[in-house]
Parts: C-alpha cells; structure tokens; sequence
C-alpha cells in the first residue's frame, strides 16, 4: 500500500475583486502554480479558494499579490 497525501483546500479572503474578469485573472494566475489542482475566484464572496498539493500558502499570496489584488 502506497502513501498518497492528500490535496489541500486553502480559502484566502481577497480584496480588489470587482467582476469576472478579475476572477479569470487570479484563476489563471494560480493556476501557473506547479501542485494547484482547482481555483475558485468568487468576486461576490470576495473569496478565492485552492485545492493544492505540495504548494505553500504563501506562495498562493504572493501570486495574487503579484496580479493586482489584496489578501486580507
């Protein structure tokens, strides 16, 4: 029997989000992140969600940051 680690799911509050445009922006951003499985960007919950295996959350801050956008 092999060990497998399970993805996590990151939930990060972000500010700066006004429309789908921005959501694409971050979805597409995160997604350049090697271990990222799933991006969920909601600019009406003002929340992106990560399911990730392998990636530190401040390497999902940075990225965001990089792209415009505030982590609270």
């Amino acid at each position: 029997m092999g060990l497998f680690s399970k993805a996590e799911i990151l939930e990060f509050s972000v500010s700066g989000m006004s429309c789908g445009g921005c959501e694409g922006k971050i979805t597409k951003a995160l997604n350049e992140i090697s271990g990222v499985k799933k991006v969920e960007a909601s600019a009406a919950k003002g929340l992106v969600i990560v399911k990730s295996k392998g990636v530190e959350s401040h390497e999902i801050i940075d990225k965001i940051v990089s792209v415009g956008f505030s982590v609270e």
